[in-house]
Protein backbone atom coordinates (compact mmCIF):
# COMPACT_ATOMS: atom_id res chain seq x y z
CA UNK A 1 0.00 0.00 0.00
CA UNK A 2 1.19 3.38 -1.04
CA UNK A 3 0.98 6.14 1.79
CA UNK A 4 -0.44 5.68 4.92
CA UNK A 5 -4.07 6.95 6.82
CA UNK A 6 -2.52 9.51 8.87
CA UNK A 7 -1.02 11.04 5.81
CA UNK A 8 -3.49 10.57 3.94
CA UNK A 9 -5.95 12.15 6.17
CA UNK A 10 -3.54 15.06 6.35
CA UNK A 11 -3.26 15.54 2.52
CA UNK A 12 -7.03 15.68 2.39
CA UNK A 13 -7.41 17.62 4.92
CA UNK A 14 -5.51 20.58 3.86
CA UNK A 15 -7.55 20.91 0.75
CA UNK A 16 -10.72 21.11 2.44
CA UNK A 17 -12.06 17.24 2.27
CA UNK A 18 -12.86 15.70 5.58
CA UNK A 19 -13.72 12.73 4.49
CA UNK A 20 -11.06 10.61 5.41
CA UNK A 21 -10.88 12.03 8.47
CA UNK A 22 -14.81 11.60 9.04
CA UNK A 23 -14.61 7.74 7.89
CA UNK A 24 -13.66 4.80 9.85
CA UNK A 25 -10.17 3.29 9.42
CA UNK A 26 -11.55 0.71 7.95
CA UNK A 27 -13.23 1.90 4.89
CA UNK A 28 -9.94 4.39 4.80
CA UNK A 29 -7.85 1.21 4.53
CA UNK A 30 -9.86 -0.44 1.86
CA UNK A 31 -10.11 2.60 0.14
CA UNK A 32 -5.95 3.74 0.06
CA UNK A 33 -5.44 -0.29 -0.93
CA UNK A 34 -7.88 0.05 -4.00
CA UNK A 35 -6.53 3.49 -4.82
CA UNK A 36 -3.11 1.90 -4.44
CA UNK A 37 -3.76 -0.93 -6.62
CA UNK A 38 -4.83 1.13 -9.36
CA UNK A 39 -1.31 3.47 -9.15
CA UNK A 40 0.31 0.40 -9.29
CA UNK A 41 -0.93 -1.28 -11.88
CA UNK A 42 -1.75 1.80 -14.43
CA UNK A 43 0.93 4.28 -13.75
CA UNK A 44 3.96 3.56 -11.74
CA UNK A 45 4.52 -0.18 -13.72
CA UNK A 46 4.61 2.14 -16.40
CA UNK A 47 7.50 4.96 -14.98
CA UNK A 48 10.24 5.66 -17.39
CA UNK A 49 13.77 4.36 -16.42
CA UNK A 50 15.08 6.07 -13.37
CA UNK A 51 11.91 6.22 -11.56
CA UNK A 52 10.69 4.41 -9.12
CA UNK A 53 7.34 3.78 -6.30
CA UNK A 54 9.40 6.13 -4.04
CA UNK A 55 8.02 9.10 -6.10
CA UNK A 56 6.46 11.45 -4.12
CA UNK A 57 3.92 11.93 -6.55
CA UNK A 58 2.83 7.86 -5.98
CA UNK A 59 1.61 8.60 -2.73
CA UNK A 60 -0.43 12.14 -3.87
CA UNK A 61 -1.70 10.57 -6.47
CA UNK A 62 -3.03 7.55 -4.21
CA UNK A 63 -4.19 10.27 -2.15
CA UNK A 64 -6.47 11.61 -4.99
CA UNK A 65 -7.69 7.80 -6.38
CA UNK A 66 -8.08 7.07 -2.40
CA UNK A 67 -10.72 9.97 -2.50
CA UNK A 68 -12.34 8.67 -5.29
CA UNK A 69 -12.68 5.23 -3.95
CA UNK A 70 -14.12 6.04 -0.76
CA UNK A 71 -16.96 8.53 -2.55
CA UNK A 72 -17.43 5.44 -4.16
CA UNK A 73 -16.13 1.63 -3.73
CA UNK A 74 -14.69 0.09 -7.26
CA UNK A 75 -14.57 3.12 -8.99
CA UNK A 76 -11.17 2.32 -10.56
CA UNK A 77 -12.48 -1.30 -10.99
CA UNK A 78 -14.90 -0.77 -13.91
CA UNK A 79 -15.53 -3.27 -17.00
CA UNK A 80 -16.79 -1.51 -20.06
CA UNK A 81 -17.32 -2.24 -23.60
CA UNK A 82 -16.83 -0.02 -26.61
CA UNK A 83 -20.52 -0.37 -27.47
CA UNK A 84 -20.80 1.21 -24.37
CA UNK A 85 -18.60 4.81 -25.20
CA UNK A 86 -21.26 6.45 -27.70
CA UNK A 87 -23.19 9.79 -27.85
CA UNK A 88 -26.78 10.17 -29.82
CA UNK A 89 -25.43 11.69 -33.34
CA UNK A 90 -29.07 11.35 -35.05
CA UNK A 91 -32.53 11.92 -33.83
CA UNK A 92 -34.85 10.35 -36.77
CA UNK A 93 -33.01 6.83 -37.24
CA UNK A 94 -31.58 7.59 -33.84
CA UNK A 95 -28.24 6.31 -34.23
CA UNK A 96 -25.12 6.49 -32.26
CA UNK A 97 -21.61 7.40 -32.50
CA UNK A 98 -18.71 6.01 -30.71
CA UNK A 99 -16.98 8.98 -28.94
CA UNK A 100 -13.21 9.57 -27.71
CA UNK A 101 -10.47 8.04 -29.00
CA UNK A 102 -11.41 4.22 -27.86
CA UNK A 103 -8.45 3.01 -29.50
CA UNK A 104 -5.64 3.76 -26.58
CA UNK A 105 -4.83 1.38 -23.88
CA UNK A 106 -6.32 2.70 -21.40
CA UNK A 107 -9.40 4.56 -23.57
CA UNK A 108 -11.92 2.31 -20.99
CA UNK A 109 -10.58 2.82 -18.07
CA UNK A 110 -12.11 5.87 -15.24
CA UNK A 111 -9.53 8.78 -15.45
CA UNK A 112 -8.54 11.57 -13.04
CA UNK A 113 -7.47 14.73 -14.81
CA UNK A 114 -5.35 15.28 -11.57
CA UNK A 115 -3.73 12.32 -11.25
CA UNK A 116 -2.97 11.92 -14.88
CA UNK A 117 -1.16 15.40 -14.85
CA UNK A 118 0.69 14.20 -11.88
CA UNK A 119 2.63 10.94 -13.79
CA UNK A 120 3.06 13.25 -17.23
CA UNK A 121 6.15 13.85 -16.87
CA UNK A 122 7.15 10.33 -15.51
CA UNK A 123 5.74 7.64 -17.55
CA UNK A 124 6.04 6.30 -21.04
CA UNK A 125 3.31 6.46 -23.16
CA UNK A 126 2.18 3.32 -23.52
CA UNK A 127 0.23 3.90 -27.08
CA UNK A 128 3.36 5.69 -28.66
CA UNK A 129 5.21 4.13 -31.27
CA UNK A 130 8.49 2.72 -29.84
CA UNK A 131 12.02 2.94 -30.93
CA UNK A 132 14.05 0.28 -29.77
CA UNK A 133 17.70 -0.55 -30.39
CA UNK A 134 19.81 -3.58 -29.77
CA UNK A 135 23.46 -4.73 -30.58
CA UNK A 136 23.45 -7.92 -32.93
CA UNK A 137 26.36 -9.73 -31.63
CA UNK A 138 29.14 -10.01 -28.30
Amino acid sequence: MYGSLAAWRSYASARGNQSPTDASDADVSAALVRASDYIKYRYVVNLLSGYDETLDEVAFATYEAANLELGSAGFFAKTYTEAERKVLTEVKGIKWTVSGGGNGAFSTSPTSTVIDAMFRPYVADVDASQFVMRAVGS
